[in-house]
């Protein structure tokens, strides 16, 4: 099937606001099997976004147009698809009646502008938006089905997911059923975890099955989208193809579908009663700025401690002449005193250290080396681990959050903090 993904939008167009909504409904199509053919970007200007239809409507099967679907005078798209397709627009009485209840519901009064957004060309399809104001539509110009989105991410994230995709899916004649299951791991990178997972694909024979990867520094997520005539089907399929993932590379996921790395740490402190307390060095505090938003993480976390530098960071922990001096090279065995202070002094069962030093501080650029040291501590023993990591500066803080919570994920798991796949170990039978 043929697929063009229309953007609409001055700001958009003039780079004012960063076009996230193709990325993720590009990837997102392509996660489902489907492949974006062409993409244009359109500014709010009745004739180019006409002549963006129109071409459209002769190249492509179908057309998702993101977009122009507000109440104010330069949201066009309901007039100029009208004009496309030929027809009139008219009032849509029963998304007009959802508008006023969506704003009663809020204490408040539809303004008369909104009425705009249920005007819709004649014999259009309803695409339903139940979080927002804006009406998603269907309408056919020239050759291709035209689906009509709202520019709200969220809003546009739903509507994809929930009413596009399997409208998609039952054009293009493909079995109806589709899942797509995601891996997300660190410390692996995509072509080891190819080769790790080669012959995937083969273990379900009618080849419904996909394996794709993202990466996304400084996590990789392997992707596994599968295809069946029901959700029991699938489900059968998928039990003996996870249980092969988890076998060749399952220390390495951290979590999987739409957990996230913070919140699988927070669950298993969380199950085990256990408290935590980190201190961190260069990160900016980001290890815990990631745990701390987090529902139920006023119970685990005690104390989070950050500064730029060493010395610093020992001064808040009362740790003055328990640190190497000045200069010395970071080694392990302080991150392990650093993450047995702050455990001890905060009264936690658990202490991380992220510590970070760059070789050369008063260089700058894509190339900074760093020496990254992690510990955590807890009643019944420490772990740490040492790493090098080159990058520029928001690399190597990332790259060391990452392997600060990873490591603490391990530990409460009882893996090795630092490990190597064996590729002769972990490949098939």
């Amino acid at each position: 099937m043929r697929i063009e993904l229309i953007c609409t939008g001055d700001e958009v167009l003039t780079g004012k606001i960063v076009n996230s909504n193709f990325s993720y409904a590009a990837q997102k199509l392509e996660d489902y099997g489907f492949s974006v053919k062409w993409g244009v970007t359109v500014g709010d200007d009745r004739a180019d976004l006409l002549a963006a239809f129109l071409k459209a409507g002769e190249r492509a099967d179908a057309v998702i147009v993101n977009g122009g679907l507000g109440p104010t005078v330069d949201d066009l798209s309901q007039e100029v698809a009208a004009e496309a397709a030929g027809v009139p627009l008219v009032l849509n009485e029963p998304w007009l009646e959802h508008m006023r209840a969506y704003f009663e519901g809020r204490g408040r009064t539809m303004p008369d502008n909104n009425i705009k957004q249920a005007m819709l060309p004649e014999g259009a399809e309803v695409v339903d938006n139940p979080i927002g104001t804006a009406c998603g539509f269907a309408v056919t110009i020239g050759q291709a089905r035209f689906f009509f989105t709202p520019g709200v991410p969220r809003e546009l994230h739903r509507m994809l997911e929930k009413e596009i995709l399997p409208r998609l899916l039952e054009k293009s004649g493909t079995q109806s059923v589709i899942r797509l299951k995601r891996f997300h791991s660190f410390g692996i990178g995509e072509s080891h975890a190819d080769s790790l997972l080669d012959g995937i694909e083969q273990m379900v024979p009618d080849g419904s099955l996909k394996l794709g990867f993202r990466a996304h520094y400084p996590q990789l997520e392997t992707k596994l989208t599968i295809r069946g005539a029901t959700e029991a089907e699938i489900a059968e399929k998928l039990i003996p193809v996870e249980a092969e993932v988890h076998r060749r590379i399952g220390n390495f996921v951290l979590a999987e579908d739409d957990e996230t790395l913070e919140g699988v740490v927070l669950e298993h402190l969380a199950g085990k009663g256990a408290t935590l307390a980190i201190a961190e060095t260069f990160t900016g505090g980001q290890a815990a700025a990631r745990i701390i938003p987090l529902d139920g993480a006023e119970g685990v976390i005690v104390r989070a401690t950050a500064a730029r530098r060493l010395e610093a960071l020992g001064s808040a922990l009362n740790m003055d002449g328990a640190l190497p001096p000045a200069g010395a090279p970071l080694v392990p065995e302080t991150a392990e005193a650093v993450a047995q202070a702050v455990r001890e002094q905060s009264g936690a069962s658990h202490g991380l250290a992220v510590l970070v030093e760059l070789i050369d501080e008063e260089t700058s650029g894509p190339n900074l080396s760093s020496t990254i040291c992690i510990a955590v501590a807890a009643p019944g023993g420490i772990a740490s681990r040492r790493s090098r990591l080159v990058g520029n500066r928001e690399w190597i803080r990332l790259g060391a959050v990452e392997m600060g919570l990873d490591s603490l994920r391990r530990f409460l798991k009882d893996l090795p903090i630092k490990e190597k796949i064996d590729f002769e170990r972990a490949a098939p039978n």
